[in-house]
């Protein structure tokens, strides 16, 4: 059944302050709800895990419903209220919808209720349905008000298993311009299936691939995917996200972001960003960060980020940034492509969040690396090269972060693993604490790796 909501006057909604820490939306709460908030605040980032409003407390609005088995083809779908979706897709069947022209103004107040359960979103999928959306547009230009919304009705409990929402979206150009309206954003244990969208985001917090509280899946093939605003990579994962095939451009914002236990594999994708201006708990600039904020949108755990090819160009601050929480990072056959001055590889070392660890491992497969890595005194890291990968740079603990803070002045734990095919070029002594290879594959090129604080001898 399709049902036509009609209302006289849109509801005064007042626009969404939204704040990121690094990537992330701070939260605060109010007697009603979980509403989002400036970063000095309680909740989010660095804050203490937010309360507040369940699903249960949401009430949907669409100005279309579907809440049967349909096909759509060709239809217009509009609201200009706030807390209404253009479409609201709530049921257990399966959903067509071809060639729609969707628009959606009308900010929300509604904080994570827009966030983690699809408030306000332009097309709002829940209930088990699978609904496969084919061409058209859809344009959002409100606050909390995403794209295409994947909620599967875990409540936000992170790892519980969702009721089967299935997005699966083709062809289709998506647009949003407010704060907190990421490109498609899935949440609760929902699936998202996205094929060659060209998705465009311009507002403060919105990811063109966004994921929230209660995570999910999400596998995309094919695409552009680009993100304007401060706070908004191009992916932000607190899910399980493959990406292939795509183009992926941050012109203000980290490239990617990954939260805790979840990640992020990408397969001969092309990712760019330019991140230029710090947010809310962040003092560093980086493409990839990978943290974990103890805001209880994301569980602790190994954050995995994945890289298969392509090209990953930096053009400001460090490539990758780990704060805590321990991240594993794989790459094989990526072009890298580092243009910031300072030349930093990677970062592994204390930022604007607590409670968790400062741990690293870098694994290179068939892989050209170059620059320095720095390794706080509070952080570990280990570097592991293989089947002919290279490693041009050194490894210290003097770290000033974009404010211009000293953070370290000595490097923490780290150990190197060389196999029999792969090499490292030093550009500076570096000490470290572990070495496992043969010492004629470390080329010193007129400077020293010390171990446990011994010069290495047998080197070239």
């Amino acid at each position: 059944m399709t049902t036509l909501r009609r209302h006289l006057t849109p509801l005064f909604a007042t626009i969404l302050a939204l704040s990121l820490c690094a990537c992330k939306t701070n939260t605060t709460t109010t007697s009603a709800s979980t509403n989002q908030a400036p970063s000095n605040q309680n909740g989010g980032q660095g804050g203490q895990p937010p309360g507040g409003s369940s699903a249960a407390d949401v009430s949907y609005k669409g100005a279309v419903e579907i809440t049967t088995k349909d096909s759509q083809t060709g239809q217009t779908y509009a609201s200009t209220t706030s807390d209404e979706s253009a479409l609201l897709i709530s049921t257990s069947d399966e959903v067509t919808i071809t060639n729609p022209t969707l628009t959606k103004t009308g900010d929300s107040d509604g904080g994570d209720n827009c966030n983690f359960y699809g408030l306000n979103a332009g097309l709002l999928v829940k209930g088990g349905s699978t609904t496969t959306i084919k061409g058209g547009t859809i344009t959002t230009d409100a606050d909390g008000a995403n794209g295409v919304f994947s909620y599967g009705g875990n409540g936000g409990q992170n790892g519980a298993t969702g009721d089967g929402t299935t997005v699966k979206i083709s062809d289709t150009k998506i647009v949003t311009t407010g704060d907190g309206s990421g490109g498609i954003m899935t949440t609760g244990g929902g699936t998202t299936y996205a094929y060659d969208l060209d998705v465009t985001t311009s507002g403060r917090s919105s990811a063109a691939i966004r994921t929230d509280r209660g995570g999910g899946t999400v596998v995309v093939d094919g695409g552009t995917y680009t993100s304007n605003g401060l706070g908004s990579p191009a992916i932000y994962s607190t899910a399980d996200i493959s990406v292939a095939n795509a183009t992926l451009l941050s012109n203000l914002s980290e490239g990617v972001c990954i939260e805790g236990l979840n990640s992020i594999t990408l397969e001969n994708c092309d990712l760019t960003a330019n991140n230029t201006q710090r947010n809310g708990n962040a003092t560093f600039l980086d493409t990839i960060m990978i943290y974990q904020s103890m805001s209880g949108d994301a569980d602790s755990g190994t954050s995995t980020f994945t890289m298969n090819g392509g090209s990953l160009t930096s053009k400001s601050g460090h490539v990758f940034h780990v704060t805590n929480t321990h991240a594993v990072i794989s790459l094989k056959n990526v072009t890298i492509n580092n243009k910031d001055s300072e030349n930093i590889l990677l970062s592994v070392c204390a930022d604007g969040w607590s409670g968790g660890t400062n741990n690293a491992t870098l694994k290179a497969d068939t892989q050209a690396l170059t620059g320095t890595i720095k390794v706080g005194s509070d952080s570990t890291f280990a570097l592991e090269l293989t089947n002919g990968s290279t490693f041009k740079g050194a490894i210290d603990g003097n770290i000033t972060n974009a404010a211009g803070d000293t953070v370290s002045t000595k490097v923490g734990t780290v150990s190197v693993t060389l196999d029999s095919t792969s090499t490292w070029t030093l550009t500076a002594d570096t000490y470290v604490t572990s070495f496992n290879g043969n010492a004629s594959n470390v080329i010193a090129n007129g400077y020293t790796l010390y171990v446990n604080g011994v010069a290495l001898t047998g080197t070239k």
